[in-house]
């Protein structure tokens, strides 16, 4: 309520102290984080690199060593070795059979006995869990952090030999006070910086307040549109009644430009209708016409199977017709494009049947089952597998040896269907927009296609994910509901 009191100016000298101070607060301890994180993964990367670094010592030792490769024989192999590579590596070893008992140490035979003779059950139970067999168990004690990492040691036909555990000290104190000059020097950087703060803010808040009326004189001149309520007040200050006095005046020109926003906004809703009905009949276009081509190359009279091939090529350009047809339809009545039905479909035949369409030889169908029936508009089906395998032969389009696999999969609950290719896969900083509607990375398309077909399937309850790699190609993952 203090506050409240406050002149305008002070309010905003105030305000930006305020502000400056809590972003120094926040940049400190990002700061103080940002540091941890890098001293754990300095420490994380560092026991790696010496552990790759001991490893190839290791095998290079039991390359070139005259006895028999084997467990028992790791303590004769290593009998002085283990010592050299210690001393190399300023670093403890210790070697453990399989079963988790200390075959051979590093360190000095008086003080063995200080050793775990055998691998806590805890930790072997991880390691032997573990898919990679390397596990780094993690001990504090007071201030100091202890880190020992166990693997597996192989022989040259990568048979398991035993067991690698290096014990590892984080060792803190010159970073610590690395981290502590640091601080002390942006502690120096942030006094500074906040001396030219409070001036700054006190020149701006000067600045501000004294163009209030300027801004008043500028608002008179502004005609939005609109009708509105006005403002009323009291008690306050010239300027501010100023601005509200222009605003008032402002308010009686909104009823005019009100009318032509919505007149506008009804136009841009009627392009928007017309950009996806034109990107839904041309959806179908583009295969159909590549299939025409195909068959117009490929067939021959008089091959004993063309009235089949006919029929078949037929029915696939019959079925991508009464697609169009039923896009059009529904646009025409300004329904739902299109009206969304419920029935018993059979998906294998329904995704086979969009499939042909296509002429690409590298496009393989793997369905679970020749009948998995489901509760679905056929048309959306042929609409969705249509889209996800286009978007799959444009992602392929520069690959040497391209590939596309669209799998249909039954569960108990729902029926699965992935469509994956080896292509250029998406973008870090465009998996979040890839169903926003008019987003697209091609030079060519509305960018609606994913977008309406994961409203499809959402109005039936289902969900559609993808799984992206640059260069490595993507998975898109539709799971729909059975009824």
């Amino acid at each position: 309520m203090i506050y409240k009191r406050f002149s305008l100016r002070l309010r905003i000298f105030v305000s930006m102290i305020v502000l400056v101070l809590a972003a120094f607060v926040l940049i400190a301890i990002v700061t103080i984080i940002q540091y941890r994180e890098e001293v754990a993964d300095y420490h994380k990367d560092r026991l790696e690199r010496k552990e790759e670094a001991i490893k190839e010592n290791i095998n290079y030792v039991i390359r070139t060593t005259t006895y028999a490769v084997e467990t028992n024989q790791i303590p004769l192999i290593f009998k002085e070795k283990i010592f050299e590579i210690s001393n190399i590596h300023n670093l403890q070893i210790n070697l453990y059979d399989l079963d988790g008992k200390l075959l051979k140490s590093s360190k000095e035979t008086f003080a063995v006995d200080s050793i775990q003779q055998n691998i806590p059950p805890n930790v072997f139970e991880q390691i032997i869990s573990n898919p990679d067999k390397r596990y780094v168990d993690k001990i504090i004690d007071g201030n100091r952090v202890f880190q020992s990492s166990y693997s597996y040691l192989t022989d040259t036909k990568f048979k398991p030999l035993a067991i690698l555990n290096i014990p590892y000290l984080e060792e803190e104190d010159f970073i610590a006070r690395e981290h502590y000059d640091f601080l002390a020097r942006l502690g120096q950087v942030y006094l500074f910086m906040l001396i030219i703060a409070i001036l700054f803010a006190y020149l701006i808040s000067t600045y501000i307040t004294k163009s209030l009326k300027t801004i008043s004189d500028k608002m008179y001149r502004v005609r939005i549109g609109e009708r509105n309520q006005k403002i009323e007040v009291q008690h306050a200050g010239e300027e501010i009644h100023n601005l509200v006095a222009a605003y008032n005046s402002m308010v009686d020109q909104l009823e005019e430009s009100a009318a032509k926003l919505a007149a506008g906004e009804r136009e841009h809703a009627w392009r928007e209708m017309a950009k996806q009905v034109a990107h839904e009949i041309k959806n179908p276009l583009t295969p159909m016409r590549l299939s025409v081509q195909s068959f117009e190359y490929r067939f021959n009279p008089e091959d004993v199977d063309a009235k089949k091939k006919i029929i078949d090529f037929c029915r696939s350009l019959v079925q991508q017709i009464d697609t169009m047809n039923a896009i059009a339809s529904a646009f025409s009545n300004f329904s739902e494009m299109p009206a969304q039905k419920n029935e018993l479909i059979n998906v294998t035949k329904v995704v086979q049947l969009a499939l042909e369409i296509f002429s690409e030889d590298y496009i393989h169908f793997q369905p679970d089952s020749d009948n998995i029936l489901l509760k679905f508009d056929r048309t959306q089906m042929i609409r969705i597998v249509t889209n996800l395998v286009k978007n799959g032969i444009q992602a392929v389009s520069e690959i040497s040896q391209p590939k596309i696999l669209v799998q249909i999969q039954e569960k108990e609950d729902a029926v699965i269907l992935m469509v994956s290719d080896n292509g250029i896969g998406i973008s870090d900083s465009h998996k979040d927009r890839v169903f926003e509607p008019q987003f697209t990375t091609k030079t060519s398309g509305m960018g609606l296609g994913l977008a309406m077909i994961k409203t499809i399937i959402e109005n039936y309850g289902g969900t559609i994910s993808f799984v992206s790699k640059p260069e490595r190609g993507t998975v898109f993952t539709v799971q729909i509901p059975k009824n």
